[in-house]
């Protein structure tokens, strides 16, 4: 991440004349990067030192009025250690990068910590004027050659290393040891009366079944999906919250000799498809242009102030790539206090420190959210504000 003074213009005139005079400090060190595979050659590279790069940028940038500055610094949050290189011009103009070093860790070990310091000085610096300070390892297989053909191996032998794929094939079990684990199995998920529990079923059963027989196997496939679709309607049902089948309570054994039958008709019917053992998936997040331009309507959880934007607690969802938390849990915040929840960066401290329970709040803003009046439902004027006006006083 870089930072810099609201104007650059001096200071990128005057980089750009030191550019044109620096020149690649020269390579003399070489390092080699061991390979952790028995039969791949070993790589090396050449550097140049940190100290023949800033003998080149110092005497060049001073010329132009430019100092470098390197400083490290503690981030409190993390404890992780931070290098940050200043380019500064006499006019008051500054450029500045931060990268971050190490671990805490390794600050109990000095000798770790300023081998990985003295790493970071040389890429932040050479990386901030502009020059290359290491041969390119973009491309290491075109750079050695194309690797040698393998030795012929003897065909028989005690010394004989298997193949990468049998080493990682599970192995196959007896027909009779297959039976058995099918109906064990048959029996537990005929047990699971959630999709919790038949999540956590599947993610413990896989390895397993990839052990038993093509046709064990694919009954196994059929039998969850089976279940999965039985267990679907009964958790949405409003009008008891258990589980409980229109033909009366659940039986697990009795249940569990039904999925087996109809389990096997299953794949005997459908012997040449592929059915997948997916896992049950999460209910869709809620997203509303709506109920978030409600949100910036209210005023401000802290001051009061508006407008305000509409922040999702991030907390209140677990994390997943690519997807931000469902619009019901956002709450209004003015720019200023979002600005400064962003940079405090732990959400759920920066709450607490301010005396103030968001998901609450939350709820009921979407309770009272406009974005219901179109299923119908009976929206209330405005929300219970009893906790905001608590903190304003």
């Amino acid at each position: 991440m870089h930072q810099s003074s609201e104007r650059i213009g001096t200071l990128a005139a005057a980089l750009a004349r030191a550019q044109a005079e620096l020149t690649n400090p020269e390579k003399t060190l070489t390092a080699v990067i061991r390979s952790p595979f028995p039969r791949e050659d070993d790589r090396s590279f050449r550097y140049a030192s940190l100290a023949s790069g800033l003998d080149i940028v110092r005497k060049t940038l001073s010329q132009q009025e430019i100092a470098t500055i390197q400083t490290t610094r503690i981030e409190q949050i993390t404890g992780q250690i931070h290098l940050t290189t200043l380019l500064a011009h006499a006019s008051g103009e500054w450029i500045s990068s931060d990268l971050p070093v190490c671990a805490p860790k390794e600050v109990e070990a000095p000798h770790r910590m300023g081998a990985a310091l003295t790493y970071a000085r040389r890429y932040a610096l050479f990386a901030l004027v502009g020059i290359a300070g290491e041969d390119d390892l973009d491309a290491p297989d075109v750079a050695t050659g194309p690797p040698a053909a393998p030795e012929p191996q003897a065909e028989s032998g005690p010394k004989r290393r298997p193949s990468s794929a049998v080493l990682n094939r599970p192995p196959m079990l007896s027909p009779e040891r297959s039976a058995e684990l099918l109906d064990r199995l048959l029996g537990e998920l005929a047990s699971r009366e959630d999709s919790d529990g038949l999540l956590a079923w599947a993610k413990t059963s896989l390895p397993l079944k990839n052990t038993l027989l093509e046709p064990d196997a694919r009954v196994l496939e059929a039998a969850y999906q089976k279940r999965g679709e039985q267990i679907a309607p009964l958790e949405f049902d409003l009008t008891d919250q258990r589980p409980v089948s229109a033909a009366g309570p659940f039986l697990p054994e009795q249940h569990a000799s039904g999925i087996s039958d109809e389990a096997h008709a299953a794949a005997n019917t459908a012997s040449g498809q592929q059915v997948g053992l997916a896992f049950p998936k999460e209910p869709p997040r809620r997203r509303s242009k709506d109920h978030l331009a409600f949100i910036r309507a209210q005023g401000c959880l802290v001051c009061q102030k508006t407008p305000s934007d509409a922040h999702h607690l991030k907390f209140a969802q677990a994390r997943t790539l690519g997807r931000k938390v469902s619009d019901e849990f956002t709450v209004p915040l003015c720019r200023s206090h979002h600005l400064s929840l962003h940079r405090h960066g732990d959400e759920r401290a920066w709450w607490t420190n301010l005396q103030i329970s968001p998901l609450p709040i939350a709820k009921e803003l979407w309770d009272a959210s406009p974005v219901h009046l179109a299923n119908g439902a009976n929206v209330g004027a405005e929300p219970s504000r009893s906790g905001l006006e608590a903190r304003g006083q």
